[in-house]
């Protein structure tokens, strides 16, 4: 049988003391088990909110792209755009 067990690296920084301070208190104010559980997860929320938010922007420069270039290299109008346009211009010309 095969087990599943995630492999694992080490991670150490060196920090001011008033800040591991604050880190500590926000991880006990927070329910954390411990500061590790604490920095991990913060960092790993903001991790993904940072990927997410690029993600995103990516997405909207490709879509900006693909609008740009539907504009620019438009296909000639359908026959029943061509007829709908005709239609509304009688149609406005009425009123």
């Amino acid at each position: 049988m095969k087990s599943s067990v995630k492999e694992q690296s080490r991670f150490d920084a060196r920090l001011p003391k008033e800040q591991k301070q604050l880190f500590e208190k926000a991880a006990t104010l927070g329910g954390y088990r411990n500061l590790s559980d604490f920095v991990f997860q913060s960092a790993q929320e903001k991790a993904q909110e940072i990927i997410q938010q690029q993600e995103l922007i990516l997405a909207s420069e490709k879509d900006a792209q693909l609008f740009f270039d539907a504009l620019t290299h438009a296909n000639e109008p359908s026959e029943g755009l061509k007829k709908a346009f005709q239609e509304y211009q009688q149609w406005t010309a009425k009123i």
